[in-house]
C-alpha cells in the first residue's frame, strides 16, 4: 500500500498567507476591529500558528505596515528609472506610483487608519523608516540629472516632490468615493481614473521643470 503523502512543512508560505489575510482584515476593520480568529480562518490556520509567529495583533499589524512600504519601495526600484532620461523617468515614476496605489486598495486604506491612529505603530518601526529612505534616495537621483540636464529647477526639494507625487496618487484612492460622489456626476470610472493619472503627472511635470 502507498505511503499517505505528507503535508509539506511551509512556514514562509503560511506567514505570506497570514501577512495577505491580515491585510484584508486590518482594512476592512482597523487595527483594533480586526481579531486575529478572523485572520487565522482567512489565511486557514489557527489563532494559535499566528501568534507563534508574529506574537500578538500589535505585532503582527507592524509586520503588515512593514510589509506594505517593502513592497511599494522594491516596486520603485524595479522601474530602473536610471536607463531614462530625467524627465521621461520622472513621468514613469509618477505613472507607476499611481497604478501602483490605484491596484492596491486595501494598501491605501490600512495607511489611512494608521493616520487616524496618529501614527501610533508606524513609529515603532525603526525598519520602514530605513525602507523609505530608498525612495528619497531614488527620487533625489532623479532629481539631479534633471537639473544637470537644465530640465529641472535648481531650488527643488526632495521631500516636497515626494510629498507632491504621495498626495496626488493617495488622494484618488482615499478619497475616490467621497469626491466622485460630491463632483464626478457621471463620468465612466476608466475616464476618471485616466483623467487623474494624467493630473498628477502634468502637476508633478509643471513643478520640477523649468
Amino acid at each position: 500500500m502507498p505511503d499517505t503523502p505528507k503535508r509539506k512543512n511551509d512556514p514562509e508560505g503560511l506567514k505570506r498567507r497570514i501577512l495577505d489575510s491580515a491585510l484584508a482584515a486590518f482594512a476592512e476593520s482597523g487595527m483594533q476591529g480586526a481579531r486575529l480568529e478572523q485572520i487565522a480562518a482567512l489565511a486557514a490556520t489557527t489563532k494559535r500558528m499566528v501568534v507563534y509567529h508574529f506574537g500578538n495583533k500589535e505585532r503582527l499589524y507592524i509586520a503588515v505596515l512593514e510589509d506594505v512600504y517593502q513592497h511599494i519601495r522594491q516596486h520603485e526600484i524595479a522601474l530602473n528609472l536610471s536607463a531614462l532620461p530625467p524627465i521621461a523617468a520622472m513621468q514613469r515614476l509618477v505613472e507607476a506610483s499611481f497604478d501602483y496605489h490605484a491596484a492596491h486598495p486595501d494598501m491605501m486604506r490600512v495607511i489611512c487608519s494608521e493616520n487616524l491612529l496618529r501614527g501610533r505603530y508606524i513609529s515603532q518601526s525603526s525598519h520602514i523608516q530605513g525602507l523609505n529612505r530608498s525612495a528619497l534616495d531614488l527620487l533625489a537621483s532623479v532629481l539631479a540629472r534633471g537639473q544637470q540636464s537644465g530640465d529641472f529647477r535648481h531650488d527643488l526639494a526632495t521631500l516636497e516632490v515626494h510629498r507632491l507625487i504621495s498626495s496626488l496618487c493617495f488622494h484618488h484612492v482615499s478619497n475616490r468615493y467621497t469626491f466622485n460622489t460630491l463632483f464626478a456626476g457621471d463620468q465612466p470610472d476608466r475616464q476618471l481614473v485616466a483623467q487623474n493619472r494624467q493630473l498628477a503627472v502634468t502637476a508633478t511635470l509643471r513643478f520640477v521643470c523649468r
